[in-house]
C-alpha cells in the first residue's frame, strides 16, 4: 500500500481499554473534573458524541460510580449505542436533521435542566492537554533518534491535532503536520469560522458542511479546540479525503496488512499514502488510526460483507463430503 521508497507507520489507538483514541479524552475530562471538585460519586455525566467518546465516558463512569447519559445523532452506528448501553449508559437519540450541533444542544439542555456535569469535549482544554502530555510524547519517544517527516491525521474534537501536534512540533519542529477533512465537508478549508456562544460552543451548523461517511471526524462545526490548534500550532499540509477512498483503504488495511480499523483509520491512511506519493524519497510518515473496525459493522464499511456463504465458499464446502449445510 505504501509507495516505494517511503515508510508509513500506523499509531493504532484501538489498543486502548475501550478500543479508541477517545479513551484518552474521557480519562482527561473526568480526572480534570474530579480534581476541580466538579464531580462526586453518584453524579451524572452527560455528553454529545458520535460514539467513541460516549463509549469511553460510559467506561469511566462505570468504573468510578457516576451515572452516564449520552446524546447521539441518528446516523451513527447502532453498535455504538449498544456498547454504551451495555456499560450502563442511557443513550438519547437526536434527529438526523439536527446534525452534530443538535446532539450538542440536547446535551447542554439536559445538563442545565438536571444539574448534570457536561463534558464539553469540543471546548474542554483538558482534552488537548492530555494529548500534549501523552499521545505526542509517545510518538516523539518512538521516533527518538529516527527519521520522521510527517504526522498525518484528521480531527473530530481536535484534541489529538492540537495537543499531540503541539508536543511533536516542540520537540521535532521539522515534522510536518498533515491535516485532513472529508471531501464532502471542507469546513476548515473554507476559511469561514464557526460563530460561537460565550462558552465557546458553536452557534449553528457550518455552511460548508455536508454529510459524510467518516464517523467521528469533522462535525458540522469547527470545534473550538481545532480553531485554537490552528492558531497556536497550525498545519503544513491539507488533504481532502473522499468517503469511498477512506472505506476502501480501511478494507485494504484489513486484507493486506491485518490492521483492523474503522473508516476514520482508513481516511488517515488514505491521506498518508497520498502524502507519501509526493513526499521526497526516504520520507517517513505516521498516521493516526483512531479506533477498531468493530464499531462499523452496520455501516457502509461492511455492506459488501455477507453473513452467509458465497458461491466460492460453498464450492470449498462441497469439496469434501461431510458437514455441509
Amino acid at each position: 500500500m505504501c509507495p516505494p521508497g517511503r515508510t508509513i507507520y500506523a499509531k493504532c489507538e484501538f489498543f486502548n481499554p475501550c478500543s479508541s483514541v477517545k479513551d484518552r479524552l474521557a480519562c482527561a475530562i473526568i480526572e480534570d473534573a474530579e480534581a476541580k471538585g466538579l464531580l462526586k460519586p453518584g453524579d451524572t455525566v452527560v455528553e454529545a458524541t458520535s460514539g467513541n467518546t460516549g463509549i469511553a465516558v460510559a467506561m469511566l463512569c462505570a468504573q468510578r460510580g457516576y451515572k452516564c447519559v449520552i446524546c447521539m445523532a441518528e446516523p451513527f452506528s447502532i453498535e455504538r449505542r449498544k456498547l454504551m448501553r451495555f456499560m450502563g449508559a442511557k443513550v438519547i437519540i437526536t434527529p438526523k436533521a439536527g446534525k452534530g450541533t443538535g446532539m450538542v444542544a440536547k446535551a447542554k439542555e439536559l445538563a442545565e435542566k438536571h444539574g448534570w456535569f457536561l463534558c464539553r469535549q469540543f471546548e474542554n482544554d483538558a482534552n488537548a492537554d492530555f494529548h500534549y502530555k501523552t499521545t505526542g510524547p509517545e510518538i516523539v519517544s518512538d521516533f527518538e533518534g529516527k527519521r520522521l517527516d510527517y504526522f498525518v491525521l484528521g480531527y473530530g474534537t481536535g484534541g489529538t491535532f492540537a495537543g499531540a501536534g503541539r508536543a511533536i512540533k516542540e520537540k521535532r519542529p521539522d515534522v510536518k503536520i498533515v491535516l485532513g477533512e472529508p471531501e464532502a465537508a471542507p469546513i476548515l478549508a473554507s476559511g469561514t469560522k464557526s460563530e460561537r456562544n460565550p462558552d465557546g460552543s458553536a452557534k449553528g451548523s457550518h455552511p460548508a458542511f455536508k454529510a459524510h461517511p467518516i464517523q467521528g471526524w469533522t462535525p458540522d462545526f469547527i470545534p473550538k479546540i481545532v480553531e485554537e490548534g490552528v492558531a497556536k500550532t497550525g498545519y503544513d499540509e491539507y488533504i481532502a479525503i473522499p468517503g469511498q477512498g477512506a472505506i476502501e483503504t480501511s478494507q485494504m488495511l484489513a486484507k493486506t496488512q491485518g490492521i483492523f480499523t474503522g473508516i476514520s483509520g482508513g481516511a488517515s491512511m488514505w491521506m498518508a499514502i497520498e502524502m507519501a506519493k509526493k513526499a521526497p524519497e526516504g520520507s517517513v510518515l505516521v498516521a493516526m488510526l483512531a479506533d477498531t473496525g468493530e464499531r462499523y459493522l452496520s455501516t457502509p464499511l461492511f455492506e459488501t460483507i455477507q453473513a452467509d456463504m458465497n458461491a466460492e465458499e460453498l464450492e470449498i464446502s462441497k469439496s469434501t463430503p461431510n458437514f455441509q449445510l
